[in-house]
């Protein structure tokens, strides 16, 4: 792909300040970016090498103001990184694309498959599986019997869609992700744990992100819903009967136990533990590596620490933590001197009474 800066800006909307004839051929970090890469800063943290960079052009803010002088031509648009984002979209949809069912691959004679689908090696699609137009199957997934996959939508190697589960349009399911596994779900008895079976099946909606080895549990009854928009990293498991809101971000290794549900947009950081059958209000966010044991009822607040609390106090909580080792000292050299100060007074006490 080679493009002129002026194409790009327009395309972008932005304002060229310097060579707009310059040509760009790929992308590329600001600080390690090449001649001919494209790149951006978003991030005050990164300005240092907007001003060295080798980057033939830069995605900046309107409101930028550089220090010095810089080497790169520069497209001033109101957010780089959406920006950036928009760019590297078409340009993904400018690569060749896929086409064609590989002769390794095995679609039961029940499915109709459309027109432009592509289905890779060693994919398996059961029996009454529905795929729309533009699918695409990468070789070695699975896809169950009666499951459905939306128009537009990507499932990666060795992703399983499970029976029954539905996956709507414009969605990515990465590499190893599970789609419809059973729920952990068992019964005590006097002879150990009864497993209960798992009758519900997952609904995805449209424009979803799954990440590689992200597991989403079928539910005991009903469905387990995962709405539009939302974006799941890789190594997250969410469990039977969850609901998440749409357009919810949640980060790796995050685990949501049975029958909770996520508001919307709400923002769940990396390593957390959501505990079941609670739920959480609109717009909330949840820092990384906390442990939410109960309903947060307030929209757009942020809560840390485990057990989760609103961050100041939290942090308030944090400061005090660090300093137990010193105040338990404290504590023992107080608790030494009110000993001393009462056997002074019984001394005294005992004294006065002779």
């Amino acid at each position: 792909m080679k493009v002129k800066i002026k194409e790009i800006a327009a395309y972008l909307g932005g304002t060229v300040e310097g060579n707009e004839e310059a040509v760009v051929s790929q992308f590329g970090k600001i600080e390690d970016a090449s001649p001919g890469s494209l790149t951006f800063l978003a991030n005050p943290k990164y300005e240092q090498y907007i001003y060295e960079t080798k980057a033939t052009a830069v995605l900046v803010s309107n409101e930028f103001k550089p220090e010095r002088a810089i080497p790169s031509t520069l497209i001033r648009v109101e957010n780089p990184y959406e920006s950036l984002a928009k760019l590297m979209e078409f340009a993904e949809k400018l690569k060749e694309k896929e086409s064609g069912v590989a002769s390794t691959a095995f679609v039961d004679p029940s499915v109709t498959l459309p027109k432009d689908v592509y289905i890779g090696h060693a994919a398996y699609i059961s029996k009454g599986a529905i795929l729309h137009p533009g699918v695409k199957i990468f070789p070695f997934v699975f896809i169950g019997e009666n499951a459905e996959i939306g128009a537009e939508t990507i499932v990666y190697p060795s992703a399983v869609v499970s029976a029954e589960c539905k996956v709507g349009e414009r969605c990515v399911i990465h590499s190893c992700a599970v789609i419809g596994a059973d729920g952990f779900g068992f019964a005590p008895s006097e002879e150990g744990y009864r497993k209960i079976p798992q009758m519900g099946n997952v609904l995805i909606g449209d424009d979803v992100e799954v990440g590689a080895c992200a597991c989403i549990d079928r539910a005991v009854m009903g469905s387990t819903i995962v709405e539009r928009g939302v974006k799941i990293d890789n190594l997250v498991q969410i469990a039977h009967n969850v609901v998440v809101n749409e357009h919810t971000v949640i980060a790796a290794q995050v685990g949501i136990a049975g029958s909770t549900k996520i508001g919307a947009w709400n923002m769940i950081g990396g390593q957390s533990g959501l505990t079941g059958h609670m739920q959480t209000a609109q717009k909330v966010t949840i820092a990384a590596r906390t442990g939410v044991i109960s309903d947060i009822k307030e929209e757009g607040v942020t809560y840390f620490g485990s057990p989760a609390f609103p961050i100041k106090k939290a942090m308030r909580a944090h400061a005090v933590y660090g300093r137990l080792p010193e105040m338990d000292k404290q504590l023992f050299a107080l608790s030494k001197e009110v000993e001393a100060l009462r056997k002074e007074l019984d001394e005294i006490k005992n004294g006065s009474n002779k």
